[in-house]
């Protein structure tokens, strides 16, 4: 039987109900998986309602109570949401809500009562409102499942990229590219390519600095901690090459030269992927003991349930959660 992907909702104030019951209307979700949504039923009623499709809810207390069916899909009901909450504004209520759902599917995942998570985005003002510790979905799911060192992967057709940092202010990204760093996320990388069933990834490693650094007359981090890292890392047995000037890198991954691309910083990777394929575009969260893919943007409050945005991504992170368990022999 397809595997049960736990869809979590994300922010209730934001697009995630929205882009979930728009992708719960595409007969590829049902044709790799039983989707079990995680979140509130009232909401997704609301949300079903403003895009027309699908025709019904089926809310269940307990997984077990699911029926998979298309014309009533299932949502896991949580019924933790105020009527209060309004779309697209910033709430303790809606941050509380969506954390409580993560915790949820992590649970159903770490129990084996579902194969997969697919998240919908959540919103860091929200979480800090409610008094959530976590700036986002990777550093949450960690903790939750006491996991050793994670890191995200974006991918849209034709293009991977993993950060060594993601959150960190840009005055503070040069102090946190190190030989250790670096070597540890190409090191994930490597595994989790290798997970995904690539026998031989072929790493790109960005520099960080404008040309690279011009032998140290930008900057010494490609000397100092990326080439090094880079080295190492080749003589583990891991394919890496670099450091590669960043202005050529994404456009050598894209051409077909690698499998995927390190870079250094939040914008230096997520700008390239979003150009190149920004509504196709995904997470995967690599180092955990389950498997997460997420949507690759966020709660959109300018545009939330005025029935408008995009379910591209949410549809490609529950295929791919669905082709990484069969990957994975599930």
């Amino acid at each position: 039987m397809n595997p049960i992907i736990a869809i979590t909702i994300g922010d209730p104030a934001g697009i995630g109900p929205e882009v979930t019951a728009k992708a719960l209307g595409h007969d590829e979700v049902w044709a790799c998986c039983r989707p079990l949504v995680v979140g509130d039923a009232g909401v997704m009623r609301r949300a079903a309602a403003l895009v027309g499709c699908p025709a019904g809810l089926h809310a269940v207390s307990d997984p077990t109570e699911a029926r998979y069916d298309p014309a009533a899909p299932d949502v896991l009901d949580l019924a933790n949401v105020d009527a209060a909450v309004q779309p697209g504004v910033v709430s303790a209520a809606a941050g509380r809500a969506s954390a409580a759902y993560i915790e949820r599917a992590v649970e159903l995942a770490r129990k084996g009562q579902v194969a997969a998570i697919a998240t919908g985005p959540i919103n860091k003002a929200a979480l800090k409102a409610a008094r959530i510790p976590y700036i986002g979905h990777t550093e949450m799911i960690a903790e939750l499942l006491d996991s050793p060192p994670v890191t995200t992967m974006l991918a849209t057709e034709g293009l991977r990229v993993v950060h060594v940092t993601r959150h960190v202010a840009l005055a503070d990204v040069a102090k946190a590219i190190t030989r250790e760093n670096v070597l540890a996320t190409v090191r994930l990388t490597d595994a989790g390519l290798r997970q995904m069933g690539i026998a031989q990834p072929r790493i790109a490693v960005a520099a960080l600095n404008p040309h690279g650094g011009d032998e140290g007359l930008m900057g010494r981090e490609e000397i100092v901690a990326i080439g090094p890292a880079v080295e190492e890392a080749r003589a583990e047995g891991i394919a890496a090459t670099g450091p590669i000037p960043a202005d050529s890198v994404f456009f050598r991954a894209i051409r077909g030269e690698f499998d995927v691309v390190v870079a250094m910083f939040h914008d230096q990777g997520h700008i390239p992927i979003k150009t190149h394929g920004f509504e196709r575009s995904i997470t995967v969260t690599l180092g955990l003991p389950i498997i997460r893919t997420s949507v690759d943007h966020g709660t959109a409050f300018d545009i939330a349930w005025k029935g408008v945005a995009s379910a591209e991504s949410m549809v490609a992170a529950i295929r791919l959660a669905a082709e990484l368990v069969e990957g994975a022999g599930g």
